[in-house]
């Protein structure tokens, strides 16, 4: 490159910060270099790029960030606005989040409390968050009563099962006056599918085990789960749309949210490209190996990523709990709303589609020969 290009950068000149300073502002202006530039550059892609109509955007959720409060603060304002349209997530996230619809309370505590004092009292921990031990038990009580109706008494994918759930908490905040507690039912209401990488990995999970002992004919489909998602993010793209992947943290939901591309591409054997858009929040250090560091550009080597649109990518080292409410504030300050792509509605559509698809190219070739 040559030096005039090198230099091209906007000037580092920064107003001072006063009252009058919004968060649009500060972002814009005062997150400057480091990760306070790569949060900004993140906060500009996703308003600027992310958010236009064609684009459907997935979340992956990790870490326990439901009981952090990013639930009410931050997940349900995207979802109310049409910024989220599928969302993988841990199921702690999802068990931790009904506490709040169901009128249960967690509290702020001390990181370096006594955790013999606090098991004594009956309390506990999640760093310097604390609740009561019977939170657990009344959370799975909600769980194992909605779970015995008549309508889980099948084998599903868990995005129908929290859709189902989502209904019934939607239907509690109503009558406890708790409105727009949980991101399950916001989830619910806009139409946004929401699956789990690992249905068992939870007490959600245990909870649904444990009725299965006793009869209970729920059983969680995740080869649909699999099959679902990818051939959501396909049906995007084949109308013309493009993709994108907005990542927190990363573990199994973050796998399994790219793995959509891999899906399609090498599995099903179908043309892609990969994601179009990428942002991941993380503090993972990407030399480890770990798929929590793992950055876009690796990405690409599995098929992931769109090659051709990985300058649309970047990576922040910032705790989530910081990056995502600024993000979300941005979004919400910059961006109108988006009308929903209520994608849950079209699962069973875009199923038809990618199979009619492999069909028409494959007829019936087993995939060992293809």
């Amino acid at each position: 490159m040559s030096k005039p290009s090198l230099l091209s950068g906007r000037k580092i000149d920064p107003r001072p910060i006063d009252g009058a300073t919004t968060i649009v502002d500060l972002i814009d202006d005062n997150f400057v270099s480091y990760n306070s530039g790569r949060l900004r550059e993140a906060c500009q892609l996703f308003t600027e790029k992310i958010l236009a109509d064609d684009v459907t955007v997935g979340l992956s959720i990790t870490g326990a960030l439901t009981p952090a409060g990013l639930g009410m603060t931050a997940f349900i304002p995207l979802i109310e606005n049409g910024f989220v349209d599928w969302i993988v997530s841990t199921g702690a996230n999802l068990y931790h989040d009904t506490h709040f619809a169901i009128g249960l309370t967690m509290h702020r505590g001390a990181f370096d409390a006594d955790d013999v004092d606090l098991q004594e009292q009956g309390v506990v921990r999640i760093y310097d968050i604390f609740f009561d031990y019977d939170v657990l038990i009344s959370t799975d009580d909600f769980f194992r009563e909605i779970l015995k109706a008549p309508e889980f008494q099948k084998e599903m994918g868990t995005a129908e099962m929290h859709y189902r759930v989502g209904r019934y908490l939607d239907e509690r905040e109503k009558i406890l006056g708790l409105e727009r507690r949980s991101l399950l039912a916001a989830a619910y209401r806009s139409g946004v599918p929401v699956y789990t990488s690992s249905p068992g990995d939870s007490s959600i999970g245990m909870n649904v085990a444990a009725l299965a002992l006793k009869g209970n004919g729920l059983r969680f489909d995740v080869s649909r789960d699999v099959n679902e998602s990818a051939a959501l993010v396909l049906e995007a793209k084949r109308a013309g749309g493009r993709s994108a992947a907005v990542i927190l943290g990363g573990g199994s939901p973050k796998n399994f949210l790219l793995q959509t591309e891999p899906h399609i591409q090498e599995v099903l054997g179908l043309e892609e490209k990969g994601f179009d858009y990428f942002i991941q929040i993380t503090d993972a250090r990407v030399d480890t190996g770990g798929l929590s560091g793992a950055t876009p550009a690796e990405a690409v080597s599995w098929g992931k990523v769109d090659p051709d649109q990985l300058p649309d990518s970047v990576v922040c080292y910032v705790d989530s709990t910081i990056a995502v409410p600024l993000m979300t504030a941005y979004a919400v300050g910059k961006h109108p709303p988006r009308k929903p792509k209520r994608l849950y509605d079209q699962r069973d559509k875009a199923l038809e589609h990618i199979a009619e698809e492999i069909r028409e190219k494959f007829g019936n070739v087993p995939l060992a020969q293809r």
